[in-house]
């Protein structure tokens, strides 16, 4: 099985790391992953460090990290730049904070207007239609 991670084709690599061949051709024309030398006459293989990076390109992007950001982040993967590396996390922290925020303002008018259409059953007009109508009224800014 060793054998087999270190003599990947690009489709083996793409089914080791569970993503498409088409992202790891991306992922290298982004820099994200070198893209190995092709053997006269062969073609191009892969091992456990390209998957290794792979796990690790997907991981951060499920975490928030954008692909310029995990660009930044495989730069500083020496062990060298943890301070660096700390940095970047707690900026993308924030940011998730923040949108976490704003996801509860949102959940809010929604409650809100949920309960108006509830409350005002039979009426010839739905509360939440006319909210969305007025930019929300009363409810909140959609904005915020």
């Amino acid at each position: 099985m060793q054998n087999e991670l270190n003599s990947l084709t690009i489709g083996g690599l793409a089914k080791a790391a569970n993503v498409h061949v088409e992202t790891i051709r991306y992922y290298q024309r982004r820099g994200l992953l070198p893209e190995p030398a092709r053997p006269y006459g062969s073609i191009r293989r892969y091992g456990t460090a390209e998957v290794s990076r792979l796990t690790f390109v997907k991981t951060a992007q499920r975490l928030g990290f954008s692909l310029n950001e995990v660009a930044e982040l495989l730069r500083l993967e020496d062990g060298t730049h943890c301070q660096e590396a700390s940095t970047l996390a707690e900026h993308k922290l924030e940011d998730v904070r923040k949108k976490i925020e704003g996801l509860q303002r949102i959940e809010q008018v929604l409650d809100e207007m949920v309960h108006r259409c509830h409350r005002e059953e039979g009426n010839i007009t739905c509360p939440l239609i006319a909210s969305l109508h007025e930019g929300l009224g009363e409810a909140g800014d959609p904005r915020a």
